[in-house]
C-alpha cells in the first residue's frame, strides 16, 4: 500500500535498496528538473565533496548511491536516485534527496512529486509518495525528502524545504566547496567574460585610410620661373559679308567677269585715259588732261551763246 505523505511526516522503510523517483509534468515553459543526493555525516555536513551525487558526479565512490538518469514514463518526466541502504557506510547519518532547476523557479514546475520504490520489486507499487509544493514559488532548489537512520533501520521523511540560490547555495550550506570563478581568467562572479578596458583609441576613417594606402614618393616642388609673354598679334579683320555677291579680291587678282583684265584699274565706267607724255602722268578719270605749261597759239574760245551777245 502506498503512503501519501504530508510535509514533515515520516515512514519506516523495510526495503534494503530504495529507488527515489522525481517526476513532474512536461509542458511549454516547464524547466528541466535534476535529481541529486547529498550524503551527510553525523554532524549534518558532508565529509568531502565526493558525498555530492549529481549530474556531473553521478555515482558515489562507495558505489552505494548513484543516479539512474531521466526517463519519460506514465507519470511524466522522471529523474531517479537509487540507494543501497544496507551498504551505506556507518559514518553517513542522512541522505538528502534534492530537486533543482537550472536558473528557473519552481513555480513553473507542475505536478512535482517524489515516489519511493523497493528496487528489488520491479513490478511493485510505490512504497510512499509526497507532492512537493514550494512555499514561495521563487525557489530554484528543493530538498524533497531525506533518508535517515533510526536505530538499525532507515526511514523516509517528507520535507519540501526550498533554496532561492539554487543547487550551489544548497550544497554550500552543507559543506560542499563550490569553486568560485577566478578573476584572473577574465570572468566575473556570474561567469560572464570581462573585456579588458581599451587602452588605445581606434583611428578614425581618414587616418586609417592613410595608414593603409601606399604613399607616393615626395617630389621637391619646381621653382617658378617668370617667362616673357609672346608679342601681341593684331586681331584679324573678319571678312564682311558681300550680301549675295562674290567676295571682292585685290585688284591684281579680281576677275574681269569674262572680259580681258585691263592693265590699269577701271575709271568708274569711263574708258581709261591715255598716258601723258610727261613722266609720271596720271589718268584723268574721264576729264581732259590739264593744259600744258606753254600757251597754245591755236587756242580759241568756244562760241558764246546768244544770251551774251549785245549785252
Amino acid at each position: 500500500m502506498t503512503h501519501a505523505m504530508l510535509k514533515g511526516s515520516n515512514v519506516p522503510l523495510e526495503a534494503t535498496t530504495v529507488r527515489a523517483v522525481l517526476c513532474w509534468s512536461p509542458g511549454q515553459g516547464v524547466p528541466d528538473v535534476d535529481a541529486s543526493a547529498l550524503l551527510l555525516g553525523l554532524d549534518d555536513r558532508v565529509r568531502s565533496d565526493e558525498d555530492f551525487v549529481f549530474y556531473n558526479q553521478p555515482r558515489h565512490p562507495s558505489g552505494k548511491v548513484w543516479r539512474l538518469g531521466k526517463k519519460r514514463g506514465a507519470e511524466g518526466l522522471t529523474d531517479t536516485i537509487q540507494t543501497d541502504l544496507a551498504g551505506v557506510e556507518s559514518g553517513v547519518g542522512r541522505i538528502l534527496l534534492v530537486a533543482s532547476a537550472d536558473g528557473v523557479t519552481f513555480d513553473r514546475v507542475q505536478g512535482l512529486r517524489i515516489l519511493l520504490y523497493d528496487a528489488q520489486d520491479a513490478d511493485g507499487e510505490a512504497l510512499a509518495h509526497f507532492d512537493v509544493k514550494p512555499e514561495t514559488g521563487r525557489e530554484t532548489a528543493l530538498i524533497c525528502g531525506e533518508l535517515y537512520r533510526r536505530g538499525d533501520g532507515w526511514k523516509f521523511r517528507a520535507l519540501g524545504e526550498g533554496y532561492s540560490n539554487g543547487l550551489e547555495g544548497l550544497a554550500t550550506d552543507f559543506g560542499i566547496s563550490v569553486e568560485e570563478p577566478d578573476p584572473a581568467d577574465g570572468s566575473d562572479a556570474d561567469g560572464a567574460a570581462q573585456q579588458p578596458p581599451p587602452t588605445t583609441q581606434m583611428p578614425d576613417r581618414s587616418s586609417s585610410e592613410a595608414l593603409t594606402q601606399p604613399q607616393a614618393p615626395l617630389v621637391p616642388p619646381v621653382p617658378e620661373v617668370s617667362l616673357p609673354l609672346p608679342p601681341e598679334q593684331p586681331a584679324g579683320v573678319p571678312a564682311q559679308p558681300a550680301y549675295g555677291y562674290p567676295p571682292q579680291q585685290p585688284a591684281a587678282t579680281q576677275p574681269a567677269y569674262g572680259y580681258p583684265q585691263p592693265t590699269n584699274p577701271p575709271a568708274y565706267g569711263y574708258p581709261p585715259a591715255p598716258a601723258t607724255a610727261a613722266a609720271g602722268g596720271q589718268a584723268g578719270h574721264g576729264f581732259p588732261p590739264p593744259a600744258p605749261a606753254a600757251p597754245d597759239l591755236d587756242f580759241r574760245l568756244p562760241p558764246q551763246g546768244p544770251q551774251f551777245i549785245g549785252r
